[in-house]
Order: structure tokens, then C-alpha cells, then sequence
């Protein structure tokens, strides 16, 4: 039986479109959806039947779990691999929603997939291993916030076949199966996502695709971030520092600290853009032997909170600022001093303000650096 297409383009109400999906998946069937690289092929990982039916249409793995597990967002990914490590949490922060497939560690005993029907968790693990995945189509996305559980996709095809890019490929590949496909014409990348292995501190790459092995790697970089009021004083110094000292640690140039897999940046709760540092802490910097001379001044974004995996703040104020704002940050926030002091603001002060300023400053660098585990090549 022919499955019902349903042309996303051209309908009325997309909300029904969800609703049917969602029923149709509710029920065991199968249903295509779109993404931003192919069309795949889902099923609620809650119904047994559905999910061996599903292991059918995909297409050989050569030793991946067959399956993906679709989640809702990044933070739910521990909920199935508890102990995703560091560089694993920093991708799925940075890369999700988007094209990029990672498989983890679900050797747990707390994870969810224990939970799964049996055909269910063989059908997605595979050597202690699990794939997850967050697509980049609100289509996708709109189903599973309305549906009571987890959603499993397979990419059906032989194992040389490029990605269905069109519905009418995917047809042409599981139609029989299928009980709704939703088209919303050519994807838009039109290419495999990039599926990658983690390694404990490190990654391989299983499966080229839309984004490179370049990207990724500066996608999976630690990044400090830290935080003052105008971003012209303390908070650069800190930044400035930080880099310098890393350096030192790494056995490398302050501009070859990020080649080594650590972002260094700094912002301002209330500062403007493009703003110089004031004239004492480049002075105060130079004599510490950091370069300060080039700093330009940012407020604080949701875009930098967002990828900073440790908010380091000149004071208990700026703490309480950026969790006002940003309380999903919660986890990754803190005061730069170990006991939660604050750094004295030296604006308006003399040279040696400034140079007070800044060793105070260096050394809650060092005791952050330590806490952080700062001191190997990452590379």
C-alpha cells in the first residue's frame, strides 16, 4: 500500500501535519520526515513492532548501531549516556540542532535505554554504544515535543547510496513500509550528516558529511569565558592572563592557545561593542607580558553563554546577572576566586591600582587553571 504523502509546502495548517504524525507514530507506524541533509524514516522507540520494522529500511551501519535515538535537546542527551564526557557535552551543546550524528558510551546502568523495549534497545545499541542525533527541521522537532517518548530514525539505503535528499528518493527506497511521508522538497544540504565517534577526550570521524573534521574540532575546543561590567578592565585582564598562562603550561605562544583546543574570551554584562581597553590595564598587561592593545569590548550574548563551557565573573554581582539572564547557565557559572571574592573594579584608578587589579586577578587564574585540569597538550 502506497504511503500518504503530504506535501509541507503546500498545506494549510502545518499544526495538523504534526498532529498526524504524531498519531501515526503513536500508533507503530512508520513516518518520513525531513531534515536539513535527507529524508529519513522514524518510529516511536516505544513500540516494539514499530522499531523491528524500522530496523528493516536501514541500511548497513558497517558496525554502527543501526538506529539513531532523536532527542528533544542537548541536555537530555545524559539522560541516555550518563557519562558523556566533556568534549562529548561541548559538541552536543554547539553542534544540536544540526547535522551532526554522535555516537556514546551507554554502558550506564541509570541510562534510559534500559528502559526500551528489548527490540528497541537491540535495534539502537551496538557494543555499548548508542547514537544520538537532534535534526535541524522544526517538523521534527514540533513531534517530539508532543509526543510521551523517545523517537528512533533510520537512513534507509544500501550502504554505498547517497542520502535520500527528496521524499520521492526516500519513497523509492522504503515506500512499502512507510505509512505517511512528509515533503518539504530537496533538503536543504542535501548531503549525509556527519557522524562521529567519541573517544574520551578525543573523536573520529565514522562518516564524513556536512561538517568537516576542521570545524569540529573547533567546535569541540574548552571555551572560558569571563565576565566583568564594561569589558574594558577586568575582565580583559582576566582573558589576557588566562591565555598567557595557558601558554606557558601548553609550551606555546598565546596566539596558538585556541590550536590547542582552548577558547579564551571575555564580556561585559552592560558593555557596548568595540570598545578599547582603558589605557592602565594595557599598561598594567604589558608589564605582566600580555598584549592588550588589541581588545575590543562585547556585551554579554546568549550566543557566548551558549558556548561557553566555563563563565568565569570579576564579582558575586556578575554571577547574579548572568543567571538572571541566563539561568540555563546555572552549572557552568562561577565567581573567578575559589572562595567567591570579588575582584575589586581599579576604573579611575592609578597604574598601580591597576597592577594590584591584576595580580589579584593571576592568581585566581592559576588556582582556576588547576581546577580545570589545564596543563597537557590537548591537541
Amino acid at each position: 500500500m502506497a504511503p500518504l504523502v503530504i506535501d509541507l509546502r503546500r498545506t494549510d495548517d502545518p499544526r495538523d501535519v504534526v498532529h498526524r504524525a504524531v498519531q501515526a507514530l503513536a500508533e507503530g507506524r512508520l513516518v518520513a520526515f525531513p531534515t536539513e541533509t535527507d529524508y529519513v524514516v522514524a518510529a516511536s522507540a516505544r513500540e516494539a513492532d514499530a522499531t523491528v520494522r524500522l530496523l528493516q529500511t536501514a541500511g548497513d551501519r558497517d558496525g554502527e548501531p543501526p538506529l539513531a535515538l532523536v532527542l528533544r535537546s542537548a541536555a537530555e542527551a545524559l539522560d541516555w549516556a550518563p557519562r558523556m564526557p566533556p568534549i562529548a557535552r561541548r559538541l552536543s551543546r554547539r553542534c544540536w540542532p544540526g547535522p551532526v550524528a554522535m555516537i556514546v558510551p551507554d554502558d550506564h546502568p541509570e541510562s534510559l535505554v534500559h528502559r526500551l523495549p528489548a527490540e528497541a534497545r537491540c535495534s539502537i545499541v551496538s557494543g555499548g554504544r548508542l547514537r544520538l542525533r537532534i535534526p535541524g527541521h522544526a517538523m521534527l522537532a514540533d513531534c517530539l515535543r508532543m509526543l510521551a517518548g523517545p523517537v528512533v530514525l533510520a537512513e534507509p539505503g544500501r550502504p554505498n547510496d547517497p542520502p535520500a535528499v527528496t521524499a520521492a528518493e526516500l519513497i523509492s527506497r522504503a515506500g512499502s513500509g512507510l505509512a505517511l511521508v512528509i515533503d518539504d522538497g530537496p533538503a536543504r544540504y542535501a548531503q549525509a550528516a556527519s557522524t562521529i565517534e567519541i573517544d574520551g577526550d578525543s573523536f573520529r570521524i565514522v562518516r564524513p558529511g556536512v561538517v568537516g573534521e576542521e570545524t569540529l574540532r573547533r567546535l569541540s575546543s574548552l571555551m572560558v569565558l569571563f565576565v566583568c561590567t564594561g569589558n574594558t578592565c577586568r575582565s580583559p585582564m582576566a582573558e589576557s592572563l588566562f591565555r598567557l598562562l595557558v601558554a606557558e603550561r601548553l609550551g606555546c605562544r598565546p596566539d596558538e592557545v585556541e590550536q590547542r583546543g582552548i577558547v579564551v574570551a571575555s564580556a561585559g554584562v552592560a558593555a557596548w561593542t568595540g570598545g578599547h581597553a582603558s589605557d592602565n590595564a594595557v599598561e598594567a598587561m604589558a608589564r605582566m607580558g600580555a598584549d592588550l592593545s588589541g581588545h575590543e569590548s562585547q556585551p554579554l550574548t546568549e550566543s557566548l553563554v551558549q558556548q561557553a563551557d566555563v563563565i568565569l565573573t570579576m564579582t558575586a554581582s556578575h554571577r547574579a546577572a548572568v543567571l538572571a539572564q541566563f539561568p540555563e547557565a546555572g552549572g557552568r557559572v562561577a565567581v573567578l576566586d575559589p572562595e567567591r571574592r570579588d575582584v575589586v573594579d581599579p576604573i579611575g584608578g592609578t597604574l598601580e591600582t591597576y597592577l594590584d587589579c591584576a595580580r589579584q586577578i593571576r592568581g585566581h587564574v592559576v588556582a582556576r587553571l588547576d581546577t580545570l585540569g589545564i596543563g597537557v597538550d590537548r591537541k
